[in-house]
């Protein structure tokens, strides 16, 4: 008789696009919502900087005045209707996701410092047992230099953070690519 062997622990999914992805999710703004459009395009990779082609990303974001659609954000800043900050986006067979999105105002951080312009993105893969959780940042943010939480992060790794300008994208176009291990590994948060 064979010696018993264990099962091999394994990971669920793939099964974001199909169970999770649904256009209304992809579909942050609308005519009417207030600020300025944005698009971050970017890639998901493994440790291997292979292409992970079913990484589902989520965003949750302020408006363009600095608040959350949440009913703990008390601020006496406008809310949008025609935005709540919630979006869910699935990545292609490359690896590649698009947010189209406004970009953020300020927001208050701890103990009333003003966190910089950001997007709050989960990152859900196969592989990961547990979502990973990181920020995007914007170039040449003012508030950049004083932000609690990118400031928290080694210098040598805040660019992992910062979106960089879409030299062939009209606009306000970013790209933003995540790596999910590896030399070029993303600052995530232990949230």
């Amino acid at each position: 008789m064979a010696p018993a062997r264990l099962t091999p622990s394994q990971t669920v999914g793939p099964f974001f696009g199909p169970a999770l992805v649904r256009a209304e999710l992809e579909q942050m703004v609308e005519a009417e919502t207030r600020g300025a459009r944005i698009t971050i395009a970017g890639r998901i990779f493994d440790g291997d900087g292979a292409a992970v082609p079913d990484a589902m990303v989520e965003v949750w974001q302020a408006n363009a005045e600095g608040r959350y659609d949440h009913p703990e954000d008390r601020q006496e800043k406008l809310l949008d209707p025609h935005f709540h900050g919630f979006g869910r986006f699935g990545a292609d067979r490359d690896g590649r996701f698009r947010i189209v999105t406004i970009k953020p105002g300020a927001v208050p951080g701890p103990r009333m410092t003003l966190q910089a312009p950001h997007l709050n993105l989960s990152i859900f893969a196969r592989g990961l047992l547990n979502r990973v959780v990181t920020r995007i940042y914007f170039p040449g943010e003012p508030l950049n230099r004083t932000d609690p939480a990118l400031n928290a992060v080694p210098a040598d790794r805040r660019a992992t953070l910062i979106a960089t300008r879409d030299p062939s994208g009209a606009g306000d176009s970013y790209l933003f690519d995540i790596f999910l291990q590896g030399d070029r590994e993303t600052v995530f948060f232990d949230i």
